[in-house]
């Protein structure tokens, strides 16, 4: 069906042909490379991996540990995991790497490899486009039997992870634990639903309600954590009249929360809530994606800080906060950075400062929420077709919008006065995303729907 090679690492469907889907071939050439690339020049040959809970995973795993063992390398297995948690696992055992194998919000049929350096980050675009480079040539030389690489199994960093949490400066569990929460936790029967609820009892959450927290892999639901996804959540939430649902993806970088009327709050306002706590404690910059609400903005200048657009994908925005030493940052698919924690999207993180703030607040989610700028958005996208040139079609609709305000450093972005609408080429499937942003549903619709009429237009 599908192997994409981008930014977000090497992610396709299992099964099918080597070159078009994720096969064991490509997962072997692809890991040999990255592996060969990451510990060059490294002191410690080792790499970390760990993986979601999807059904292929174990298969992929396999693969991976077993291709890294066959060039020379270490591995510590971290088995069913997380994204944020390897991703502070990796400087912690002073790895040159880590894989974390999981295709994020993708559907069960999708799997991929996520490449990280030895900072316990992506790795950028020019180390991406050489292990391509390398995996697609076969260049290498595979170890010796003598030579071949150990694997240790390592189960302490879910305890690890949710430790750092807790010791972080503006997290404070008593607050919690003083508000006496109910929470309702859709984890979609992924990682998600040992890490939250383990985190929540941390935090002193005495109540919490599972639904799908089962890490079998068997998603009862599309993964993506969106409103219409969410309905067993809901039900969940007023049932048990909890005050705050959370639900994330499979690989727990993505955190969205459902309010007591079983509404959601936001994956939009995720990062805006969570940099809105830490700007009242520590002034800053922040910074998020370009198809991010106008309403982190509006809460940093409230601050007295300066907000900062990067183009899509976690990478860009982690340089781009280096770049201005934001305080916060993230992406509005509910992707918090908090870099005194580490610069990786984190919902456990994520979820230690909401928890935190609503409990100093005193307030209902649905309460804050209203007291929040208010920003609607319309998020489209239009499948590709075979031979569609994107970079003509999205010239001509910059040509078309020249005396707006805009941006290409990620697709194209147009700035309207009270609106407006990024265009751009997904990373992750063979669409492109349309989104649009408005004061009113209507507004944020209304102007996705003339912008899609006119790439109509000229596509023909």
């Amino acid at each position: 069906m599908a192997l994409i090679k981008s930014i977000s690492g090497i992610r396709g469907t299992i099964g099918g042909r080597p070159g078009d889907n994720l096969t064991p071939v490509d997962i072997v050439k692809f890991t040999a490379a990255y592996g060969k690339i990451v510990t060059e020049g490294a002191e410690n040959k080792t790499i970390v991996v760990g993986r979601d809970a999807r059904v292929s995973g174990e298969m992929v795993s396999n693969l991976v540990i077993g291709t890294l063992q066959s060039i020379g390398i270490d591995v510590i297995d971290l088995g069913l995991s997380t994204t944020p948690t390897v991703e502070i696992a990796v400087p912690k055992l002073q790895a040159a790497g880590g894989i974390i194998l999981t295709a994020s919000h993708n559907p069960g049929q999708w799997n991929a490899l996520k490449l990280l350096n030895s900072k316990g980050e992506f790795i950028d675009d020019a180390k991406g486009k050489e292990v391509l480079e390398l995996g697609e040539s076969l260049d290498f030389d595979f170890a010796q039997v003598e030579d071949l690489g150990k694997v240790t199994k390592d189960d302490t960093f879910l305890q690890k992870h949710i430790d750092d949490v807790l010791a972080l400066e503006f997290v404070d569990v008593e607050a919690i634990k003083q508000a006496n929460f109910k929470v309702a936790v859709d984890a979609v029967n992924s990682t998600g639903g040992v890490f939250i609820p383990e985190l929540l009892k941390a935090l002193g959450v005495e109540t919490v309600y599972k639904i799908h927290c089962e890490p079998n892999g068997l998603f009862p639901h599309n993964p993506e954590p969106l409103k219409e996804h969410l309905t067993d959540l809901s039900k969940a939430v007023l049932d048990n009249k909890a005050d705050l649902g959370i639900a994330v993806d499979p690989d727990v970088d993505r955190l969205v929360f459902m309010m007591e009327n079983g509404e959601l709050f936001g994956e939009e306002y995720t990062l805006v809530a969570v940099s809105d706590f830490i700007l009242t404690h520590k002034k800053g910059n922040t910074v998020s994606n370009l198809s991010s609400t106008r309403a982190l903005r509006d809460v940093t200048l409230k601050h007295g800080g300066e907000y900062f657009a990067a183009a899509v994908g976690e990478v860009n925005v982690v340089t781009k906060m280096k770049e201005v030493d934001a305080v916060m940052g993230g992406e509005g698919n509910g992707g918090v950075i908090y870099p005194a924690s580490h610069y990786g999207r984190d919902a456990l993180v994520g979820v230690a400062l909401f928890l935190t703030h609503l409990a100093k607040l005193g307030k209902k989610a649905s309460e804050y929420r209203a007291e929040l700028p208010q920003y609607f958005m319309s998020k489209n996208k239009i499948t590709l077709t075979p031979g569609l040139d994107i970079d003509n079609l999205l010239a001509k609709m910059q040509e078309k919008y020249a005396h707006e305000q805009h941006s290409t450093i990620d697709g194209l972005k147009i700035d309207f006065e009270n609106e407006w609408v990024h265009l751009r080429k997904s990373n992750t499937e063979p669409i492109i995303r349309i989104y649009s942003e408005g004061h009113t549903p209507e507004a944020a619709e209304a102007i996705a729907q003339k912008i899609m009429n006119e790439i109509q237009e000229i596509v023909g």
